[in-house]
């Protein structure tokens, strides 16, 4: 975003926040803290991936959690 003409002194642009929180989310993720991939195909994979990690964690936090049914198992006698 440029500054418009007529501005003098620090004004917040909007919305830009979003792009640093999105950057800030993925970085969290240990792997694209550094740059240890030496493809580019790979570096676009995790970051993919790190994004769906993100969105599916946003999504299934609202849910109640579910405990994992008891499991019998039937013996022979």
């Amino acid at each position: 975003m440029r500054k418009p003409t007529d501005q003098r002194g620090f004004v917040v642009h909007p919305r830009r926040w979003v792009v640093k929180r999105t950057l800030a989310w993925l970085t969290a993720h240990r792997r694209l803290a550094r740059d240890y991939e030496t493809h580019t195909a790979t570096s676009e994979a995790m970051i993919r991936w790190a994004a769906i990690a993100g969105m599916l964690g946003r999504l299934t936090r609202g849910a109640p959690a579910t405990r994992q049914q008891r499991r019998t198992f039937n013996t022979p006698d």
